[in-house]
């Protein structure tokens, strides 16, 4: 179908379930609805939890299926919208499939529709960061530009607005792209860990999901990916388009890489310097690499003196290494999207000093081994907090030099409670940082709640 109105038209005889009532459905939901379509809603919560959102979807004429058996009747539907939270492999849902059932998502019909060229980025560390520069680095260019996916609002409502010459960027976790049938005009692939092996059971599974970014890719289009990262450079040989190269530890003969403290890129047309490093407000080795995939991915979209004016602004993504505050010499930073080993290893790298570190939440499954040897080199104080506490310790203690590094370990039973032993602990010069290393679900909604609440602490010292 080319547009929504003619997608939306063909659907009258379809019934449809849509699960999930959360932020990327909702508008789903109401566009299914208002185009007078047959809509079943069906989420896990009990009817009391979500009384005011059931209530305004009801009026608007839906159905509501809600609570432990909300997958009893998937089966009995023509249409099935998953939420991303959800595992195409979920029993319910493969047995729907099995009996005739079509198996989609917001994102998989925002692909099938949207009229414009797509950006897209994926990788388990990273993502937030480059998508939001490869859009700054659009809007620069002067280009309308949409931004979403797992970065923010859903985007399939704007499709009936948006023109051929517009630019959309998303964020793509591994969940949405578990059953991507498309990919993306350009792919960025920042690269690959061991990461939500609570949802995917195995590091093949979660590799599967995102190489769906693109394997669909058609000619014309482009991969950008990470030399570094020994995964994703092997996963660069598989894509069937034309390929980039981004790497921070040595000169690639083609692609985007660092010399002498600037970013330089080698294409057929040449070689060139791009940005110096001392333009980039923002700290950490790993944001120069988020730089680097951004700029590949835009090589021959944006001129260069937009990507320089975009990194003497940026001054990074909430949540992401940011200064709360500094108090009697002592400087806070939140990092609560450090939900993985890795993305704390990168925060720990981004300072010249050794740090009061609190870490520690939800269990993804993820070993925290290499975590544990890092922060013995880099850490004077680990704060624990959350059920990954004891796995974190068990790493730290058995980590080569332990003994010997002076650090000191405290565990606490929450995140006031880190704070206030943060504060406790810390002199002049100290910096503490919140990285957790681990998802929020044992606690909290999400990285931004736990972000949010650990600021409010901050500024209440």
């Amino acid at each position: 179908m080319s547009t929504i109105s003619e997608y939306l038209e063909g659907l009258h005889s379809t019934s449809i379930a849509v699960i999930g009532m959360g932020v990327s459905n909702t508008p789903l939901i109401r566009m299914l609805l208002r185009a007078g379509l047959k809509v079943t809603v069906c989420d896990k919560s009990p009817r009391e939890r979500v009384e005011e959102q059931a209530s305004e979807l009801e009026s608007l004429g839906a159905k509501l299926q809600l609570g432990p058996e909300y997958l009893s009747k998937i089966h009995k539907f023509d249409l099935i919208f998953r939420t991303p939270g959800l595992s195409p492999n979920t029993p319910e849902l493969k047995r729907a499939v099995e009996r005739g059932s079509r198996l989609t998502s917001e994102m998989e019909l925002f692909f099938q529709l949207c009229p414009c060229k797509i950006l897209g980025v994926t990788g388990s560390d990273g993502k937030t960061t480059t998508t939001t520069l490869i859009s700054e680095f659009l809007k620069e260019a002067g280009y309308h530009v949409y931004v979403g996916g797992n970065i923010g609002r859903p985007l399939l409502p704007d499709v009936a607005g948006m023109s051929p010459e517009d630019m959309v960027v998303v964020e793509l976790s591994s969940f949405q792209l578990m059953t991507m049938e498309r990919s993306p005009n350009v792919a960025v692939f920042t690269n690959l860990s061991p990461n939500h092996l609570d949802y995917h059971h195995t590091m093949e599974e979660y590799t599967a999901a995102k190489m769906n970014l693109f394997l669909h890719q058609r000619e014309g289009d482009r991969a950008v990916f990470n030399y570094d990262n020994d995964i994703t450079r092997s996963l660069s040989k598989q894509a069937p388009v034309q390929t980039a190269l981004f790497s921070r530890k040595q000169s690639l003969e083609e692609g985007v890489y660092l010399r002498d403290n600037t970013i330089w890129l080698t294409n057929q047309m040449g070689s060139r310097e791009v940005l110096p490093l001392d333009m980039i407000q923002i700290p950490g080795v790993h944001n120069i690499e988020n730089y680097m995939a951004a700029i590949a991915a835009v090589d021959g979209i944006v001129p260069d003196k937009c990507v320089r004016a975009v990194a003497q602004r940026f001054t990074g993504v909430e949540h992401r290494i940011e200064l709360v505050r500094e108090l009697n010499g002592v400087k806070y930073y939140n990092d609560s999207i450090g939900t993985s080993p890795t993305r704390t290893m990168a925060c720990l790298d981004s300072f010249d000093q050794k740090l009061i570190l609190i870490a520690g939440g939800y269990d993804k499954g993820v070993p925290f081994t290499q975590l544990g040897v890092e922060v013995v080199k880099k850490v004077k104080t680990l704060i624990l907090c959350g059920a990954t506490a004891p796995a974190i310790r068990k790493a730290v203690e058995e980590a080569p030099g332990y003994g010997e590094s002076g650090l000191e370990l405290i565990e606490t039973h929450d995140l006031p409670a880190a704070v206030a032993a943060a504060q406790a602990t810390a002199i002049t010069g100290d910096i503490v940082v919140l990285s957790p290393a681990c998802a929020a679900f044992d606690q909290f909604k999400n990285f931004m709640e736990r972000g949010k609440l650990f600021k409010e602490l901050v500024h209440a010292l």
